[in-house]
């Protein structure tokens, strides 16, 4: 008998287009939105292949500490030997973007130069010897580019903390970076399925931060909003890099945002373990990464089909 397909997530406005790739394929999506459920660590879990979509982004949506509550759903999962796809590495990384520069450049993949601090009088200290040049300050817990924020230079920075004009993360650490100038505005993100490149997205970002790619984030009419262009290709050995990464850090479905200065360093900023696609830029590339997902779902329910069969 094949097994269920769990999505455990905290926003069901994400869960629509791998809802209807699933029905597409006579598969069934079982819904555990967590901002509603409780974890009864008495009980034995379903059988199933659970798949999570918990994201950074929750506190937006009033859902502050159900990352939190995932944890130990993800923790009970794996007492039980259960399948989970994205899993407590991957939210770990989810959640907190200092680790994410930490596990990068572990694995030797450049990234901005980040300081972490706690703390409006920390974050002065900071941009007090930070140096020449633009920073970004952004919250070490975020998403959909909420909070982040760029100045010209450090002062015109240290004036926005003194004046209590900057974002505060739900953790309460601010990272403060170096703002990496991409010559023609353009950022790119990689997609990954499996743990493998699926494609990437090349975003304009010249309009602003908040560089979400999903339908339900789109403001009808807004004249500024971000474009989306698809593209097939990345450099190979980056690709190579980001896939071993994914491997070791025990993150399956992903994507990851770079940019390309003007002297042709790579710097990656950002992992998104909670990925979204733009449909309008699939549409035009005739693309179906939603697809691809419920495919590599339904292949991991199989594999456990077989083996509970064996």
């Amino acid at each position: 008998m094949p097994v269920d397909i769990f999505v455990i997530h905290e926003n069901p406005e994400w869960l629509a287009p791998l809802a209807t790739a699933l029905a597409r394929r006579d598969a069934r999506l079982v819904d555990w939105n967590m901002a509603e459920r409780s974890v009864d660590l008495t009980q034995t879990p379903p059988v199933g292949v659970f798949f999570s979509r918990m994201s950074a982004s929750s506190f937006s949506r009033g859902n502050d500490r159900v990352p939190e509550l995932t944890s130990a759903l993800f923790a009970w999962l794996e007492r039980h030997g259960r399948r989970v796809v994205n899993g407590n590495p991957a939210l770990r990384l989810e959640l907190n973007k200092a680790a994410q520069y930490s596990a990068l450049q572990a694995a030797g993949i450049a990234v901005p130069a980040t300081h972490a601090a706690l703390g409006a009088a920390a974050i002065d200290r900071v941009l007090t010897d930070f140096g020449p040049g633009p920073v970004i300050l952004k919250p070490n817990r975020g998403g959909k580019g909420l909070g982040v924020q760029g100045f010209d230079n450090a002062a015109a920075a240290r004036a926005a903390v003194a004046a209590g004009a900057i974002s505060e993360s739900i953790d309460g650490v601010t990272l403060i970076q170096n703002y990496i100038h991409a010559p023609r505005g353009i950022i790119t993100r990689a997609e990954f399925i499996g743990g493998r490149f699926h494609y990437a997205v090349e975003i304009d970002a010249t309009k602003g931060f908040e560089l979400c790619p999903a339908e339900v984030c789109l403001v009808p009419d807004e004249t500024a909003a971000p474009s989306f262009t698809i593209i097939d290709a990345i450099d190979d050995d980056l690709r190579q890099r980001y896939e071993a990464f994914l491997a070791a850090a025990g993150i399956e479905i992903a994507g990851i945002e770079f940019i390309v200065d003007e002297a042709g360093q790579v710097f990656t900023y950002d992992i998104n373990t909670n990925t979204n696609y733009n449909p309008l830029a699939e549409q035009v590339a005739g693309r179906d990464a939603a697809g691809a997902v419920a495919d590599f779902l339904l292949a991991q329910a199989a594999a456990l089909t077989a083996s509970n069969a064996a």
